[in-house]
C-alpha cells in the first residue's frame, strides 16, 4: 500500500473503506458457509467471527479519526488505521483457512 500524504487522507479513508467493506463481503460469505455445516464448526466460529467483528469495528473506527485527523496527528492516525487493517486482514485469512480446513467446499 502506498505511503499516504495529509493531503490524500480522503483518498486513504476511502480506499481503507472500500477493503473494509470487502472483508465484511467477504466474512458475511464465510459465515454462510460455516453455518450450513456441523454443530461443532458452528460453535468453533462464533469466537472467531466476534473477534473477526471485533477487528472490523476497530478499523472503522480508526477511518472516522483518519477523516478528521489533522495534519499533526496524520502520521499517528494513518499507522494506527493500516495496524488495524493488518490485524483484520491477517485475521480472516486464518479465519479462512481454519474454514477450508474445517468444513468441505
Amino acid at each position: 500500500m502506498k505511503d499516504y500524504a495529509y493531503a490524500q487522507k480522503d483518498e486513504f479513508v476511502a480506499k481503507m473503506q472500500v477493503q473494509l467493506a470487502e472483508i465484511n463481503r467477504d466474512l458475511d460469505e464465510l459465515s454462510v458457509k460455516v453455518e450450513k455445516s456441523s454443530e461443532a464448526a458452528k460453535a468453533e466460529w462464533k469466537p472467531k467471527l466476534e473477534t473477526l467483528r471485533d477487528q472490523a469495528e476497530r478499523l472503522n473506527k480508526q477511518l472516522d479519526q483518519a477523516k478528521n485527523a489533522t495534519e499533526s496527528t496524520w502520521n499517528e492516525v494513518k499507522s494506527g488505521a493500516r495496524k488495524a487493517y493488518d490485524e483484520l486482514k491477517d485475521g480472516f485469512q486464518k479465519a479462512r483457512q481454519w474454514a477450508s480446513d474445517k468444513i468441505a467446499p
